[in-house]
C-alpha cells in the first residue's frame, strides 16, 4: 500500500492539472486568455489586478499555479484520509463530499482575499464545473493510490 503522502501527491497533482485545464478552457469560452484563471489565483498576494494579467509570467502564473497546487494537495490529503477511514465506500462519494466542502470553504467561509479568485474571470456555473472536475480527478486516482476498492 502506498503511503498517504504519495497518494496525496498523486491525487493533488492530478486534481491541479485537471482543474487548471478545465478553468483555462472555460475562460477561453468566455473570450478570456486561458491563463487568466491561474493568474487570478495569485490575487491573495498581488491583489485583484492579478485577474487582469492576460499573459504567462513568473510573478502571477507561477504564484497562482503554486497556490492552486498547494490547495489541491490539502484537499487531496483530506480525500486520502477519508479513503483510509472508509476504504469500502465508493471513491466518487468521498471525492464529491470533499469537493463540496472545498467549494463551501473557498466561496463561503474564507475571506474574499483567500478565495481561488476564479470568480473574477468565470461565473458560478464554471466554478461548479471545476469543483466537479476536481471530484472526478480525486476519484480517478483512488484506484491508483493503494486503496482497497478500485471502482469509482
Amino acid at each position: 500500500m502506498k503511503s498517504i503522502l504519495a497518494s496525496t501527491l498523486l491525487s493533488g497533482t492530478v486534481a491541479t492539472v485537471a482543474t487548471t485545464a478545465i478553468l483555462a478552457g472555460l475562460a477561453a469560452l468566455r473570450g478570456h486568455s486561458p491563463v487568466l484563471t491561474t493568474n487570478a489565483t495569485s490575487h491573495w498576494f498581488h491583489g485583484e489586478s492579478a485577474a487582469r494579467v492576460v499573459a504567462h509570467d513568473l510573478r502571477h502564473t507561477a504564484t497562482g499555479f503554486a497556490t492552486h497546487w498547494a490547495a489541491s494537495l490539502f484537499w487531496a490529503a483530506v480525500f486520502q484520509g477519508l479513503r483510509r477511514l472508509g476504504p469500502r465506500r465508493r471513491p466518487l462519494s468521498d471525492a464529491l463530499g470533499v469537493s463540496a466542502v472545498a467549494a463551501a470553504v473557498d466561496y463561503g467561509i474564507v475571506p474574499k482575499r483567500l478565495t481561488p479568485g476564479w470568480e473574477m474571470v468565470v461565473g458560478p456555473v464554471s466554478i461548479g464545473i471545476t469543483y466537479g472536475v476536481m471530484a472526478f480527478a480525486l476519484a480517478a486516482t483512488a484506484s491508483r493510490s493503494g486503496n482497497e476498492r478500485c471502482d469509482p
